[in-house]
């Protein structure tokens, strides 16, 4: 009777967790599949040490190289020899010679934004246009200037809509004094040659009610006056 209550107690359908048979099981996984598991063993390893071996042996040597490539080209871009800026002067590198070598570099992506500014201010707003499209930055000043130029350089091309589009997303990109109302107001500008006068009448009450104390708020109201808005 012992034997039977014993069994009952203990019912085999639930047999205890083998720990020796389960670390042989793996044993010989591990057998059967070692080089697979090695050779991603090694991927990930490989991986990780690629990763900080780039960074410190390619990329950190590529970054001072551009940064020593684009030094004269921005002393020509500042006093505004925009031809030389860009493509250099025989001796010293322009902006176009750092972006093909080393665009994926930050001296290289600033390299993009101020060969984009040397197309509009010589004229050709369209490789303009495709520079500054290629710059991106998080820098809360500069990206809406790469905006509102491409606003810029689309206008000079009678691209009103795409004009329009750019100066928008500089206004809004960052709201602060300095950049918004400018490019609000010529987004306001724009819509007015487009012939939408009540999105511009949008765009400038945004411009009074956000921005009152900059130099574009305070001269708002004959603007709104001129569409006829005489509520504001």
């Amino acid at each position: 009777m012992a034997e039977t209550k014993n069994k009952a107690t203990h019912p085999q359908s639930e047999p205890d967790f083998d720990l020796q048979a389960s670390m042989h099981r793996a044993e010989d996984f591990y057998t059967k599949n070692k080089n697979i598991i090695n050779i991603a063993l090694l991927a990930v390893v490989v991986g990780v040490g690629g990763f900080f071996a780039y960074s410190r042996f390619v990329k950190q040597p590529q970054e001072q190289k551009a940064q020593e490539m684009i030094f004269q080209a921005q002393n020509y871009f500042a006093v505004d020899s925009f031809k030389l800026a860009l493509n250099g002067d025989g001796n010293n590198f322009g902006f176009l010679q750092v972006v093909n070598k080393y665009g994926g570099t930050k001296a290289g992506n600033l390299a993009k934004y101020s060969a984009g500014v040397c197309y509009v201010r010589l004229g050709d707003y369209q490789k303009g246009i495709e520079m500054l499209k290629d710059f991106s930055a998080s820098d809360l000043m500069l990206q809406p200037e790469a905006y509102g130029l491409i606003g810029d350089a689309y206008m000079e091309l009678n691209q009103v809509n795409d004009g329009i589009e750019y100066y928008k997303k500089a206004g809004h990109y960052n709201n602060n004094e300095l950049t918004s109302p400018v490019y609000l107001f010529r987004a306001g500008m724009a819509l007015q040659k487009a012939g939408k006068d009540q999105d511009a009448i949008a765009i400038y009450k945004e411009i009074k009610e956000k921005y009152p104390m900059s130099a574009e708020g305070r001269e708002i109201d004959k603007y709104l006056a001129k569409l006829g808005d005489v509520r504001h």
